[in-house]
């Protein structure tokens, strides 16, 4: 009597392994706290290094460090008002998804703040 074996899954593509990265790298711009918090002070509005530095309570050049980060990967926009460059969400789906990742995250808070795998250095 012979067995029947199942189908295997085909192999994923070697095209795959670039957009799993950016994928990856999308996540882990929003890794980080301080990130997310300046991108939610963005979404209400547009504003300044000074504004964010007020907001997140971090030293001015941290925020300009975690800007930098958030500019290059196009999360946000600048641009220059008078004397001062101010920031702005680059696409309003940011929003979105950070709605959706707080619902989610909100509904594991306690688990996620035991996880032995990732962090607690920021937590």
């Amino acid at each position: 009597m012979s067995t029947v074996r199942p189908a295997r899954r085909p192999r994923e593509s070697p095209e795959s392994a670039p957009a799993l990265t950016a994928g990856a790298r999308y996540f882990r711009v929003l890794g980080d706290p301080t990130r997310l918090q300046m991108l939610a002070a963005l979404l209400a509005r547009e504003r300044t290094v000074a504004d964010l530095v007020s907001i997140v309570g971090a030293p001015r050049s941290r925020i300009s460090n975690h800007l930098a980060c958030l500019k290059w990967c196009r999360f946000v926009t600048a641009r220059r008002r008078g004397r001062h460059v101010v920031y702005d969400v680059a696409d309003p789906r940011i929003g979105d998804l950070l709605a959706l990742v707080k619902g989610l995250s909100d509904e594991r808070c306690h688990h996620l703040a035991r996880c032995g795998r990732i962090g607690p250095e920021w937590i």
